[in-house]
């Protein structure tokens, strides 16, 4: 069974046409207008989350120094404490002479010298 289909080519027919063709260019135009405000609104969010990021690892970067700081202050506060204690003791002679005589090999007249390694006083 074959079918012959003739079409109308009269007036109406014609500005229906001319109808469709106008309203599916619109759709074209619409179309591409949402699709420029959508690139542009994807736009808009990538710089402020690149910002984000950066600041994110730049947090990251100073809080990592921050422990390290706080490492080494705490390492030099010891030090500092010990440092201190060493010069009270210093204070009193017969740990200063004690200390004289094992570190920098002092002795008196007719002494002898042995060291012994790990008994220098602290």
């Amino acid at each position: 069974m074959v079918r012959n289909i003739v079409q109308l080519n009269n007036r109406y027919i014609q500005d229906e046409n001319q109808h469709r063709r106008y309203l599916e260019q619109e759709k074209r135009k619409k179309n591409r207008f949402m699709g420029w405000v959508l690139i542009l609104v994807i736009l808009l969010f990538i710089l402020p989350t690149f910002n984000l990021v950066q600041s994110y690892q730049n947090l990251l970067k100073h809080r990592a120094q921050l422990t390290h700081l706080q490492k080494k202050y705490e390492e030099i506060s010891n030090e500092k404490e010990s440092q201190k204690a060493f010069a009270n003791k210093l204070k009193n002679e017969e740990y200063a002479a004690k200390y004289a005589r094992a570190k920098y090999y002092y002795s008196k007249k007719g002494e002898y010298i042995y060291t012994i390694p790990g008994l220098l006083p602290q």
